[in-house]
């Protein structure tokens, strides 16, 4: 079943985007434009006019963008057992990263903050994995942990240095 909604604020982003001068645009009532949600990585843009004016195919950019970050993602989780998203100032994520030195664990970390654009796209990724949208963000064998306050309770609980040998880590505190 195709989605359909009435575009009129989207108009004009549409269409810039896919048209390269605005002055090839035909003449357009507003309430003949309708946007057909075919999937989430490709829509296409149909106006009526009576007749079938014109049909461009847009593509989602953000969407093939977002997996590539996912795939990244899962790739690090596979090929390190402690990995820990971190942004350089954060109090938390310096806790975290701390607590793993301590053990004699050597966590991958990833300093979200120093990523440029893609820090905030790789954090949105994140969320979308995990549920959760602050840093730290760590994983232990592949498996999400949670954050600062997931990480020391496991510690406090005496279950992280279990987890981080059955992920293959040696620790100081075996």
């Amino acid at each position: 079943m195709v989605e359909t909604s009435h575009l009129t604020a989207v108009r004009a982003c549409a269409f810039s985007s896919s048209l390269k001068h605005k002055s090839s645009l035909p003449s357009i009532n507003k309430s003949s434009i309708r946007f057909n949600s075919f999937s989430s990585r490709s829509r296409c843009l149909s106006i009526y006019d009576g007749r079938r004016v014109g049909v461009s195919v847009v593509r989602s950019m953000a969407s093939s963008f977002g997996s590539r970050l996912e795939d990244t993602v899962k790739k690090t989780l596979a090929e390190n057992p402690i990995v820990v998203y971190s942004k350089t100032w954060c109090s938390y994520s310096s806790e975290v990263k701390s607590l793993f030195k301590r053990l004699g664990a050597e966590p991958f970390v990833v300093e979200l903050d120093e990523l440029g654009p893609q820090g905030p796209q790789l954090q949105k990724v994140l969320e979308r994995l995990t549920g959760q949208h602050t840093v730290p963000n760590v994983f232990i064998g592949g498996k999400h942990i949670g954050g600062c306050t997931d990480t020391v309770k496991l510690y406090r609980q005496g279950e992280l240095t279990s987890l981080l040998s059955e992920a293959g880590v040696k620790t100081t505190q075996s």
